[in-house]
C-alpha cells in the first residue's frame, strides 16, 4: 500500500505542477488547445501562449496561495485567517512564495479582498459574498488544509469554509472548499468511493434546513455526473476536476484532460492535479515535470515542516 507521506507529497506537488502546466494554455477555447501528447510546460511552436513572459514550469497565483496557506498553517499550528490574509497581501505586494517573486494572473475577487484587508477589514469579512462572487480562488488553494488537518471532519469542514471567506465569502464557494477537503481526506483514508463518502459526510454535518445544505443540493449538485467546462466559476471548477479525476487513469491523463477543457486551464489542472497527486503519489507524477518545476526551493522547506507536523 502506498505510504501516506508519498500521497501527501504527491498532492502538494500535484497541484503545483498542474497549475504550472496549465499556465501557458489559459484563456484559450478548448478547440485551440493542443493535442494531449503536445501538452507540456513549453507549448508547441506557434501556439499563442498566455503569460508569454513567464518561463515554462512556473506556478501562478494558485500555487502561491496554496503555499501561503500551508506556510500559515504549519507556522501558526492552526488556521489563523488574519495571518493567512497578511500572507496573501504580501504575495501581491512583495511576491511572497511566487516563483522569482513575480506576481501574475490576479483574480478580480481576490484583488478586491486584498484591498479590503489593506484597509483594515477583518479577514473573515474581506471576501466578496454576493452570488456573482463565486470564482474558484479559494478552492484552488485549499488542499494544504486537508493535508495538514488532524481534527474531526466537522473541524476540517469549518476551517475549509473559514479560509474561503478571506477572499471568497459566499457560502457556495465555502461549501465547494469543504467538499473538496473531505474528498481529499477520504482519498488519504483509502475510502472505496471517496467522492460519494465525502458528500455523505457533508450531508450528515449539514442536514436539510441549513444554508450550506441548500447550496449543496441546489447549486453544487454533487450527485450530477455532468462534466464541467473548465471555467472560473467555483462549481464548474470542482465539477471539471471531479470528471477529469474520474476519467483519468494516471496523473498525466488527469491534468492533460483538465487543460484540454480550455479557459481557466491553470486552476482546473491545479484542483484536479492535487487530487490526482493524492491518488497516484509523488512517483506517479512524470519525472520530467517534477524535475523541471521551478521554485522547488520554496516548496521543500514547507513540505518538510508539514511532514514534521504530522509526526
Amino acid at each position: 500500500m502506498m505510504q501516506r507521506a508519498e500521497r501527501i507529497a504527491g498532492g502538494l506537488y500535484g497541484l503545483l505542477i498542474g497549475d504550472a502546466l496549465g499556465v501557458p494554455y489559459e484563456f484559450h477555447r478548448p478547440e485551440r488547445i493542443p493535442s494531449p501528447e503536445a501538452i507540456e510546460y513549453d507549448p508547441p511552436p506557434g501556439f499563442d501562449r498566455a503569460h508569454d513572459r513567464v518561463p515554462p514550469g512556473t506556478w501562478s497565483d494558485d500555487g502561491a496561495h496554496a503555499l501561503c496557506l500551508l506556510d500559515s498553517l504549519t507556522y501558526q499550528k492552526r488556521l489563523d485567517c488574519e495571518d493567512l490574509g497578511r500572507r496573501l497581501v504580501n504575495w501581491q505586494d512583495w511576491g511572497y512564495l511566487a516563483v522569482d517573486g513575480d506576481v501574475f494572473d490576479v483574480g478580480i475577487q481576490t484583488s478586491t479582498a486584498l484591498r479590503r484587508l489593506r484597509d483594515g477589514t477583518p479577514a473573515m469579512l474581506a471576501g466578496p459574498n454576493g452570488t456573482m462572487d463565486n470564482g474558484n480562488g479559494s478552492l484552488m488553494r485549499v488542499l494544504p488544509l486537508a493535508l495538514w488537518h488532524q481534527g474531526q471532519d466537522a473541524a476540517l469542514v469549518s476551517d475549509a469554509m473559514a479560509q474561503s471567506r478571506v477572499t471568497h465569502g459566499h457560502v457556495r464557494a465555502q461549501v465547494c472548499c469543504a467538499l473538496y477537503c473531505l474528498w481529499a481526506r477520504r482519498i488519504l483514508e483509502g475510502a472505496a468511493d471517496p467522492w460519494a463518502e465525502a458528500v455523505a459526510t457533508f450531508r450528515d454535518l449539514y442536514v436539510e434546513g441549513f444554508p450550506q445544505r441548500e447550496e449543496l443540493e441546489a447549486h453544487i449538485r454533487p450527485d450530477d455526473p455532468a462534466p464541467g467546462m473548465g471555467g472560473g466559476y467555483v462549481v464548474d471548477c470542482l465539477r471539471s476536476a471531479r470528471a477529469c479525476v474520474a476519467n483519468g487513469k494516471s496523473y498525466e491523463e488527469v491534468v492533460k484532460s483538465a487543460i484540454r477543457l480550455g479557459h481557466d486551464t491553470d486552476t482546473t489542472a491545479c484542483v484536479a492535479g492535487g487530487i490526482a497527486g493524492l491518488i497516484h503519489g509523488l512517483e506517479g507524477i512524470p519525472h520530467r515535470w517534477r524535475s523541471q518545476l521551478r521554485g522547488q526551493e520554496l516548496v521543500e522547506p514547507l513540505l518538510e515542516r508539514l511532514m514534521k507536523s504530522l509526526g
